[in-house]
Parts: structure tokens; C-alpha cells; sequence
């Protein structure tokens, strides 16, 4: 790693605001890459390469400036140190007698913002990479021995049960995108947090959490919960997360589309249902549910489909059924008459009423 622009340009301005004086900064080369006189920038500085050379402080007046035609001005030049490497070299504009009191103060300045912009490099590089670990390890990439060995140099715990939580925010920007994460990851510290996908995190919340976990409070309160839908899979061990992560998956699209308007959708909560949802697309479930086609194909048997499902929901009881549609019996039971008279299907067969119900599942009003 080398002293960059960026980190450069940092240093001047952090200085310069602290001492009022026009300050410097060369790089390895001694050639000028930040300074308070744009118009020095990529001058080679002949204090600079000697400060470098001789790893010395090197104080130049008019004479020596004159001296060297102007290619140092009066100043102070001091090489940066950091980790026993020379990164580059600070200078003070001015006498050296008047600005002398301010060299060991930027000096060091210079250092500690070099230190921290390391320190956040080394950061940044161990997340990304612990979160391609996450990714690899939700995705069932990585054989035993490479989950052992990245769980290792991560500290990560295999045998710790964890569910694996998908947040899908709504219309979402990256700097909403890095907000949410920043914020999730100082809040919940115990928890496993990486981006799936520029509107979707996952989290991995060990079980001993789960019973404080409330979906609608996830964020701080300006953040509406209607901006995000949260699915929350099976509690696996580490070795087992990939399954966890496609039950949270599975569990978060059946919610989409069986129940939009809620905000969070747990797997336990509808495991048969969840799990025969990811089946909708295959020719097997097309063929079992081919005798209900009739029946949701014409717009005018919406209020039978609806009963249908009610029905389902309620357990197959017909008083719930009735209360939760707000009809008579007598009514339900001659919907229900009309659906198997249109369908060919019987409530009173276990394989037909079967048919009945993954109709609702998996077949499209």
C-alpha cells in the first residue's frame, strides 16, 4: 500500500486546518500530491527526496531555496513514518524558525491518519471477505474442510444453532442499502449481517436471540416497517445454513404472494405451505391441479376460489369458515357443493380434497 491522493489531500486539509500554514504532502518519490498551492502539485520536491534518502528532517531557508532554484521553498520537510516504512514526507511552508514549533505536531498528525486509514482498509478487507465467507457458506459452495478452515480464521462458531433472516427492502438506494447495514451491524453486534443483493440482507441470529427478535422494530423508528419484509427460515447449525437459507428464501416469496400486505413471514409458522410453494412450477404440480383449471379460469368463480381458501385456512371447519367470510352455513355449503359440481373433485376424498387444496397454493386467479 502506497500513500495515495486521497489519503494526501486529507492530511493537508486536517493540518492546514490546526496550524494556518500552507502544508505539503510528496510521496515516495518526493513528487508533490497534496498541497495548500495547487500549483505546486506534481513539482518534485528536492527537500523532499533528501528527507527520503537520508530518512532525515530537512529545514529549508531563502538561500538554500535559492540554492536549489526554487524547487524547495523555505519550510520544514519531515518523513513520515509508519510501521518502520517511509510513506512520504510532510512540509511546512514558511521560515523554518517560525514553523519549526508545528513540525513534530503535523509530523504526527500525518502518521494517525495514515494508522486509521490502514485500520479501515483492514476492516473493510475483513468484512468483505468474511461476508463471501457468509454468502459461500448460505450457498453450499464450500466443502467440510473449507468451512472448518474460513470458520476458524473468522472466529465462527459451526456449531452455534442460527436462523437465517432475509430482509427485502423496497426501493431501495445503495446509500439506503449501506445505511441499513451499518446501523444493523452496530445495534445487533452478536449477529452475522451480509448484503445478498442491492435490496436484500441477510442476517444470521443465533437461536439464544431469537426470542427478542421483533421483525417491525429491526430498524430505528423513522424507518417505516412497510419499507421491508422480513423472512425468517429454519434454525440450523453453521454445517447446515444453506438449508436455512433456502427455507428463508422460500419463505420469503411464498409470503410476497400469499400474504403482501404483512411485513414478516416465519417458516414455522406455514412449513407445508412454504415448502409445496416452491413446487408451483413443476409439471408434476401443474397435472395434479389440472381438475381445478375450471375453476379459476372464469373471472365469475372469484367468489368460489375465495371461499376455497378460506376454507383451507380455517381448518376445513365450515363455522369458522362461514364466520371468517361472513355468510350463512347454508351458503358455504352450497359454494362448496358448486365447486366439486364444477371441478369433478370431492371434499370427502382425501386425494381429491388434496387437489382442492394445493389448487390454492399453486394456481394463478
Amino acid at each position: 500500500m502506497k500513500l495515495n491522493t486521497q489519503i494526501a489531500q486529507q492530511i493537508v486539509k486536517r493540518t492546514m486546518g490546526i496550524i494556518q500554514r500552507s502544508v505539503n504532502v510528496m510521496d515516495e518519490e518526493g513528487v508533490i500530491i497534496a498541497s495548500g498551492d495547487p500549483a505546486r502539485l506534481n513539482q518534485k520536491h528536492t527537500g523532499a527526496v533528501i528527507a527520503l534518502r537520508q530518512n532525515r528532517v530537512v529545514e529549508v531557508d531563502d538561500e538554500l531555496a535559492r540554492q536549489w532554484q526554487f524547487e524547495a521553498r523555505a519550510g520544514i520537510n519531515l518523513p513520515i513514518h509508519y510501521l518502520g516504512k517511509n510513506w512520504g514526507v510532510v512540509g511546512i511552508s514558511g521560515e523554518p524558525k517560525q514553523v519549526r514549533a508545528y513540525a513534530e505536531l503535523v509530523k504526527m498528525t500525518a502518521e494517525l491518519i495514515i494508522e486509521q486509514h490502514i485500520l479501515l482498509e483492514k476492516a473493510h478487507w475483513q468484512r468483505r471477505y468474511k461476508e463471501e465467507f457468509i454468502l459461500q457458506l448460505l450457498k453450499g459452495t464450500l466443502n467440510p474442510a473449507e468451512y472448518a478452515k474460513q470458520a476458524a480464521f473468522f472466529d465462527f462458531d459451526l456449531s452455534l444453532p442460527r436462523a437465517v433472516i432475509i430482509i427485502q427492502l423496497s426501493q431501495a438506494t445503495a446509500e439506503q442499502l449501506q445505511e441499513r447495514v451499518g446501523y444493523l451491524e452496530q445495534t445487533y453486534p452478536q449477529q452475522e449481517i451480509a448484503i445478498l443483493a442491492l435490496d436484500q440482507i441477510v442476517i444470521l441470529n443465533p437461536l439464544t436471540e431469537m426470542t427478542h427478535f421483533e421483525p417491525t422494530k429491526l430498524f430505528a423508528e423513522q424507518v417505516s416497517p412497510h419499507s421491508y419484509k422480513v423472512a425468517v427460515g429454519a434454525m440450523q447449525p453453521g454445517q447446515s445454513l444453506h438449508f436455512a437459507y433456502k427455507t428463508a428464501l422460500a419463505t420469503l416469496r411464498y409470503g410476497i404472494k400469499q400474504c403482501p400486505r404483512k411485513c414478516s413471514y416465519f417458516f414455522h409458522h406455514a412449513r407445508l405451505p412454504i415448502l409445496l410453494h416452491e413446487l408451483a412450477e413443476t409439471w408434476q404440480a401443474k397435472e395434479a391441479i389440472k381438475p381445478t383449471e375450471v375453476l379459476y379460469q372464469k373471472p365469475e368463480n372469484a367468489t368460489l376460489t375465495k371461499t376455497l381458501t378460506h376454507y383451507f385456512l380455517a381448518n376445513c371447519d365450515p363455522v369458522h369458515t362461514a364466520e371468517l367470510l361472513f355468510i350463512h352455513p347454508n351458503t358455504l355449503r352450497y359454494r362448496l357443493a358448486k365447486i366439486e359440481q364444477l371441478t369433478g373433485l370431492s371434499f370427502n376424498r382425501i386425494d381429491e380434497k388434496c387437489m382442492l387444496y394445493l389448487s390454492t397454493l399453486w394456481q394463478k386467479p
